[in-house]
């Protein structure tokens, strides 16, 4: 979890993610760019592949939504 916090607090260093309680895309605070810088990192750091069917909001809305994605996309493999 401490490797996810440290890229989105490298993509967005404005948003505690560790204390927040909204919802990151339901709630408008990361944009789509976000989510593109987000996913390349996320790809490249936990070796996994990231595809369009899984760029669903709930799967973006907190860091444990997307350390949810990456345990499944890395069980796949």
């Amino acid at each position: 979890m401490e490797k996810l916090y440290k890229i989105l607090e490298g993509i967005r260093s404005d948003i505690d993610f560790r204390n927040n309680t909204v919802k990151l895309i339901d709630d408008g605070v990361l944009d789509s760019f976000d989510i593109i810088a987000i996913i390349g990192e996320l790809n490249e750091a936990f070796e996994v592949e990231i595809s369009v069917e899984e760029l669903l909001p709930e799967n973006f809305n907190s860091p444990e939504a997307m350390m949810d994605l990456i345990h499944k996309l890395q069980e796949e493999v």
